[in-house]
């Protein structure tokens, strides 16, 4: 419980608007304590239907995506420079990061492309 109030707090200080934050359903996640403190700092909870790991399988490709390429390897020796690189690492996956399954380009040339043909 204390490690996820300890990452918790560390980013809630970054954090000046509401938002929601997505998780299973661990018990430290339905915990009475943990709950209270996200109703407190007015963040919407939502949670992953009980045995359906479908409803959180992009996550967990994208978090497994992002370890292989950004995180394996690398001594990170602060939470700062933590967050530096995985802001810097979505950034490149969304911007600059092509796919195949997207003709080759990054999911926001993809994007607007799509955007524009239909309009």
């Amino acid at each position: 419980m204390r490690s996820c109030h300890r990452t918790f707090n560390k980013g809630a200080a970054d954090n000046k608007e509401s938002c929601n934050l997505s998780s299973d359903q661990g018990w430290h996640y339905q915990h009475n304590q943990w709950v209270r403190t996200l109703k407190e700092n007015k963040i919407f909870q939502s949670m992953s239907r009980k045995a359906t790991c479908a409803d959180n399988a992009s996550m967990e490709n994208f978090f497994g995506i992002l370890k292989q390429e950004m995180y394996y390897g690398e001594e990170l020796v602060s939470y700062e420079e933590l967050k530096r690189r995985i802001e810097e690492y979505i950034d490149w996956y969304n911007n600059e990061r092509s796919k195949i399954k997207l003709a080759g380009l990054s999911p926001v040339e993809y994007r607007t492309q799509s955007s524009q043909s239909v309009a």
